[in-house]
């Protein structure tokens, strides 16, 4: 069987890929964390910031703003990232959930070794406020508009995932 070829969706050359991203972190219900997405090196991006559990927090996360991906009829997600040993989210919005519904998948990195991890689309689960959502089924490809990345599960302290491109086939 024929591989189907990469469409890079993100390959972060320019600093529009990285503008794309904006933070939410639990700041908006009272916690200290904090995160961003900057420019690492040319073509490389980096999630990165501090994980504070004070004040009831211990989130944080990026996400693009909502537009058209060229993501429909895709299987699967192909992510080329270097982590630092902690556990992160790969995750995805369509435009029928809420704010806080999201489509997300674990991210278990080596640290220090860049790694190509493929995510089905039909693993994909829903989760919003942190709890999983029964019967959410997978996302359609067609209609996710946000891309996004996240880092809780009490992971207190600096953080850093390098992000070479994110593709889809």
């Amino acid at each position: 069987m024929t591989v189907p070829p990469l469409r890079i969706l993100l390959d972060f050359d320019s600093a529009a890929d990285v503008a794309l991203f904006a933070p939410i972190d639990d700041v908006v219900m009272g916690g200290l964390s904090s995160s961003r997405l900057a420019q690492a090196a040319p073509g490389i991006a980096a999630f990165e910031g501090t994980v504070s559990l004070e004040n009831r927090g211990g989130f944080a996360s990026v996400r693009t703003k909502p537009r058209e991906w060229d993501t429909q009829g895709a299987k699967e997600f192909v992510l080329r990232l270097r982590g630092d040993g902690k556990r992160y989210r790969f995750n995805v919005r369509t435009p029928t959930g809420p704010d806080a519904f999201r489509y997300e998948a674990s991210l278990d990195l080596p640290e220090g070794t860049w790694t190509e991890v493929e995510v089905p689309i039909a693993e994909l689960r829903g989760k919003a406020f942190g709890q999983s959502v029964p019967f959410a089924g997978s996302p359609d490809p067609a209609r996710i508009r946000s891309l996004g990345f996240m880092i809780s599960d009490r992971q207190a302290g600096p953080f850093r995932l390098e992000i070479d491109w994110i593709a889809c086939r």
